[in-house]
């Protein structure tokens, strides 16, 4: 990493005492699906229908009041299907099965009245997606960004458009995609993921969430930065990356700032994984049997609720 790395604060340790500390939105009894927000899912293939459905019910059960799927036109009768309370758009689609570059303004489009877009789960074939980001990054200037998958590693000659862009940007990589990202080896990211972290989010002017064993959670503009140590061997399974992004972003969708969606998102990720190990076993629990454990780890940590309950003991 280089040496010059702007000098952030100590990563602070993911509590509930700390969630506490960085409240979700509150959103009226009386309120309805558009004051929670709607979030945009962007990516899947015929290869990998289930990423967008699993991101998808993620994002609701993180409290997001509307759900839009965008995906390859050949599986999106299926998607619809699987998530009944989801306004799916079928998009073009190569002759590989990846969303056609051309798809970008239509995306643009609805990704524009949304509050959060997920973009890169599920997707194939890296060439078409670059060229798909390349058209569509530029045109997104209000929801917030979440960037996973194959979306995170076309920007590795182009940090630029990252940073450029006016939406708020989200990165969630694992150690092998970061990597790839910053044009190193994986061995280094791991060395020192806490100074990898730092300098992604500098470079791309992004949240950075560096997902293993401890995630990092930076956010260099705010020179905020914290380490998620909860989580378990049993999180590493197909499908998990996913739930993480569209939790997060659901998150986001309810306003929720970038930094306290991503803190939130990948403790409340890690704590589901940890009630499964529990219950299940350490290994063999599957990433969508994590997304029904989300709303009640939400309201036990809800710091407005919490203080109800201890007020009427």
């Amino acid at each position: 990493m280089p040496e010059n790395i702007k000098q952030l604060s100590l990563p602070v340790v993911v509590t509930p005492s700390v969630l506490r500390r960085l409240p979700l939105p509150r959103h009226a009894e009386g309120g309805d699906k558009d004051e929670r927000g709607t979030i945009l899912i962007v990516g899947g293939a015929p290869q990998m229908p289930g990423a967008v459905i699993l991101a998808g019910v993620a994002a609701l059960r993180a409290g997001a009041g509307k759900l839009q799927i965008a995906t390859c036109a050949s599986i999106a009768g299926l998607v619809a299907a699987h998530v009944p309370e989801a306004y799916v758009i079928a998009l073009p689609e190569t002759k590989k099965g990846a969303i056609a570059p051309s798809a970008a303004r239509l995306i643009a489009r609805h990704a524009n009245e949304a509050q959060a877009v997920v973009i890169g789960i599920g997707m194939v074939e890296k060439s078409s997606v670059t060229a798909l980001m390349k058209h569509l990054v530029p045109q997104l200037k209000t929801p917030v960004i979440v960037l996973d998958a194959v979306a995170l590693t076309c920007f590795k000659r182009c940090p630029n458009t990252v940073k450029a862009t006016e939406s708020k940007v989200i990165m969630t990589p694992h150690a092998g995609e970061m990597a790839s990202l910053l044009g190193i080896t994986k061995d280094e990211v791991l060395a020192d993921a806490e100074a990898t972290a730092r300098h992604a989010s500098e470079r791309f002017g992004a949240v950075i969430a560096l997902k293993g064993s401890q995630t990092f959670i930076v956010d260099a503009q705010d020179n905020k930065a914290y380490c998620n140590r909860c989580g378990n061997i049993g999180l590493a399974t197909s499908g998990s990356g996913d739930t993480l992004s569209g939790i997060i972003g659901g998150l986001a969708a309810r306003t929720a700032t970038p930094l306290i969606a991503t803190v939130w998102g990948v403790f409340l990720h890690a704590r589901a994984g940890d009630r499964l190990a529990k219950r299940v076993g350490g290994l063999g629990f599957l990433a969508r049997e994590l997304l029904a454990e989300i709303p009640g780890l939400m309201e036990k940590l809800d710091a407005k609720k919490t203080g109800k309950k201890r007020a009427a003991k």
